[in-house]
């Protein structure tokens, strides 16, 4: 008999967010069992979560969400009471590059995950799936105004799209058959042990290494920035406290346009590299506006705030500042994430288990 008062399976756990909400879940509730299920491409590396994988209510199953027969060997080998799906090809620019790499992870696997609760999940009390998804899936916002629960959808690039599907497909199930979901919908993460393509990490790494910094057209768009340990608190609060069949937005109330963030960036980094107040900021390049490139992107929290009292924690600056010395103290990290090295190293590993 299990000891254990819950089964969590946690969808792309070796990821940036996921590893965060791993961590916080592993630590927090030592009396649930959380199953980390991740396919390990290019951006999930269980060097994110070595501090957890000795602790006794940690499991890792390296397995494709796409792929069916091994979800159904995961939902035969589990009793899992909660799905919280945070899988997912996340990179707008992949997205144009490959978008049917989005539609098969994003969609696809959403809905062989839904399918398997489905089947496996003979009585729904008791039951969770939680979808996490973007505040992409609403478009563009002009000069004023911000995304709510009742915004309609409105993607733009095949991420968003993608995303978009996963999310209307979620509420399909609840609706249909009644399958008990929750559903969140964030604003741009930053934080520690996130991949260096992504804006922030890009440029404290390429700074560090005095090359470019590319900056989207103007640098004009506007992106409302979230602290990720803030992201996981937000998921524990909505897995254990939200409403079945609702979506609550997380955003972190901090709204900056991107060459402003590119700038307050060198200018930390400047200070911590101790090197002449500016130097960093030569290193900026314009380049090329992206396709389809959303102009802003604002969240209205309220719901979450006044239904689960969920607040963010930190100001930006702060939480910056923690990144930018995170990045510095692992460099080990960006090297091994960055080259692959990682990730051959720890399949290896666990395969011999």
């Amino acid at each position: 008999m299990s000891t254990y008062h819950k089964t969590i399976g946690i969808t792309g756990g070796a990821g940036f967010i996921g590893s965060h909400v791993i961590r916080l879940f592993v630590n927090k509730y030592p009396h649930y069992r959380i199953v980390n299920i991740d396919a390990l491409t290019y951006a999930g590396n269980l060097e994110n979560l070595k501090d957890v994988d000795p602790l006794p209510n940690y499991i890792f199953e390296h397995a494709d969400i796409c792929n069916e027969e091994q979800v159904a060997h995961l939902f035969s080998k589990y009793p899992f009471d909660g799905i919280i799906h945070l899988a997912a090809e996340s990179h707008v620019d992949r997205s144009i590059m490959d978008p049917l790499a989005f539609i098969r992870t994003n969609v696809l696997g959403t809905g062989v995950l839904l399918n398997a609760c489905k089947k496996s999940w003979k009585a729904f009390a008791n039951k969770l799936f939680y979808h996490i998804s973007t505040d992409e899936v609403y478009g563009s916002l002009g000069e004023t105004g911000f995304f709510t629960e009742t915004t309609p959808y409105d993607p733009r690039s095949p991420y968003s799209a993608s995303k978009a599907s996963s999310d209307h497909l979620v509420m399909a199930y609840h609706h249909t058959y009644g399958l008990p979901v929750v559903l969140s919908n964030c604003s741009n993460n930053y934080g520690s042990h996130h991949f260096p393509e992504k804006l922030i990490p890009l440029m404290i790494n390429n700074i560090i290494h005095n090359k470019p910094l590319p900056v989207y057209g103007k640098g004009e768009n506007v992106r409302d920035w979230l602290w990720v340990e803030d992201h996981a608190r937000a998921i524990d609060i909505i897995f254990h406290k939200g409403r079945k069949g609702e979506k609550y937005n997380i955003g972190g109330h901090n709204e900056w346009k991107n060459i402003d963030l590119v700038m307050l960036l060198c200018a930390i980094m400047d200070k911590k590299l101790d090197r002449a107040k500016g130097s960093s900021a030569k290193l900026i390049t314009y380049v090329k506006d992206r396709a389809g490139h959303d102009l802003r992107y604002a969240i209205d929290a309220a719901k979450l705030s006044t239904e689960l009292g969920w607040q963010p924690s930190l100001q930006f600056e702060e939480g910056l500042e923690k990144t930018v010395d995170w990045y510095l103290q692992n460099q080990d990290w960006v090297l091994h994430v960055t080259t692959g090295a990682y990730q051959q190293y720890y399949t290896d590993q666990y395969q011999k288990r």
